[in-house]
């Protein structure tokens, strides 16, 4: 049992009810690291008689929009993980307006003029105080002056920006005067124009969290550091309303999936989708839930990875052939077998009829211990019978020890395909190629149709197997 599961369990049985959230930005597609986040909090749900919440923190509308969000629920959809409400961010917008006003008036926040430029060089570096602003003395009264009329749109964007009034001595950079409202006249897709001034997330966040009622906030690692802000805005914001919870919000952190290989940035997903180094956010090469969706990926196989993995504080990098077990561990009972030849060559079998072969499966000069088709080896055609070379292309059947065992595909059943990224092949067209169906290419690994591909019958390779025959 990892610690975070101790500390829910240890809560449940002391009687408290247990409430969690997928907190998801709605700025791109999720990925596989997600999925282990969201699956800790989906395991506590289940184990401990809790309830989920799925949360948008939709704070920057100029990078979110209504098509991540709704590609998030049905990622979440297909891996199996379940909320039991939906709710936004930007549905506290009225509140937590309430709670920056509320702030303002314990003389805990104030408006600054300060350019974005001149506040990062206030905050100073580690080791060093920071400045304050000269706009740090004003009077509640002027602020809430000020902040009204932000809100009500009378000064220019990045003009004016509410900071909370904290500590910019304190060691933990988060906590020097942190901005909590900056003005951007951006279309929200949710509100629209009803708001001009957008509160940032490390100010909505933990308040969403103390408004849902959430008991456990889980996340990740780099957040660690946000935690004494987070509780900080929680505290002082207590008294804004009758009937908040008693119970606030603990944070718990947690290292993040990583995978050899593999990058798990959703900025750099993004910069890869923008620059047309891939063919969007469900190319089969991409990390994202969509993309091992299109791959093929079964969704069980990515759940057992990621909770295989455990939960723990350390960052480690986790191998990808740890990751492949977990894929070729589900699609072996599932997937169906079917024989698939590329760069083919034509062969004629007595008594039996014309076929192809794969390419790689013939040599007229093979190297040392070369177990498949040449003049001197015998090969099993799977499924069918063993065949010695007489003068190539022509063979005849034997019963003769095997050197090892080839694929085929009868020349008056094969079917023209496309492998994604590879190139021509041949199948069996006796069997009806489906929609959504894994199939292991004999002696070669897991396939699954391409549904996007246009002309073609065309096939993304999932993965390779692990050993040949």
């Amino acid at each position: 049992m990892d610690f975070i599961e101790e500390a829910v369990k240890r809560d449940y049985e002391a009687g408290q009810r247990i409430v969690l959230r997928y907190p998801p930005e709605p700025n791109g597609y999720i990925h596989i690291g997600h999925a282990k986040a969201f699956g800790i909090s989906f395991r506590m749900r289940e184990r401990y008689n809790g309830t989920v919440n799925l949360r948008f923190d939709d704070t920057n509308p100029a990078k979110e929009n209504e098509v991540y969000v709704e590609s998030i629920k049905r990622d979440l959809e297909w891996l199996g993980i379940k909320y039991d409400k939906l709710f936004f961010a930007s549905d506290y917008y009225g509140r937590l307006y309430k709670f920056a006003v509320y702030l303002i008036g314990k003389g805990l926040a104030y408006v600054d003029d300060s350019s974005a430029e001149e506040i990062g060089k206030m905050r100073g570096e580690l080791g060093r105080r920071g400045t304050e602003s000269k706009y740090r003395g004003r009077g509640a009264e002027e602020n809430l002056r000020l902040f009204e009329e932000m809100r009500a749109g009378k000064y220019e964007d990045g003009s004016k920006v509410l900071r909370a009034k904290i500590d910019m001595g304190s060691p933990n950079m988060n906590m020097r005067d942190p901005i909590m409202y900056k003005i951007s006249r951006v279309r929200h897709f949710r509100t629209g124009d009803e708001w001009v001034i957008y509160p940032l997330y490390d100010f909505a966040h933990p308040l969403s969290d103390y408004l849902e009622g959430v008991s456990h906030s889980l996340c990740s690692l780099e957040f660690e550091d946000h935690r004494p802000l987070y509780n900080w805005y929680i505290e002082n914001c207590r008294g804004c309303f009758a009937g908040l919870p008693a119970i606030l919000p603990r944070q718990y952190e947690f290292s993040r999936l990583n995978i050899a290989g593999v990058k798990l940035s959703k900025r750099y997903l993004k910069e890869q989708v923008d620059s047309g180094e891939v063919d969007g956010w469900d190319d089969p090469r991409m990390p994202t839930i969509c993309g091992m969706r299109r791959r093929g990926i079964p969704a069980s196989a990515i759940m057992e990875f990621v909770e295989s993995i455990g939960v723990s504080k350390s960052n480690m990098v986790i191998p990808a052939e740890q990751f492949e077990y977990y894929i070729r561990r589900h699609l072996l009972p599932i997937a169906e077998k079917i024989s698939v030849v590329e760069n083919v060559i034509k062969l004629s079998v007595a008594n039996f009829g014309e076929i192809f072969i794969d390419g790689s499966d013939y040599s007229a000069d093979p190297p040392s211990k070369y177990k498949r088709l040449t003049r001197d080896n015998v090969v099993q055609l799977f499924g069918g019978p063993k065949i010695r070379l007489k003068e190539f292309p022509n063979c005849e059947i034997t019963d003769e020890k095997a050197a090892g065992v080839i694929q085929y595909v009868m020349v008056k059943s094969a079917k023209r395909a496309k492998i994604r990224g590879i190139g021509e092949c041949l199948y069996d067209g006796g069997i009806e190629i489906r929609d959504g169906v894994h199939y292991q290419f004999i002696r070669k690994g897991y396939y699954i149709k391409d549904t996007k591909a246009d002309g073609d019958l065309t096939f993304i390779k999932t993965i390779g197997l692990k050993e040949g025959y």
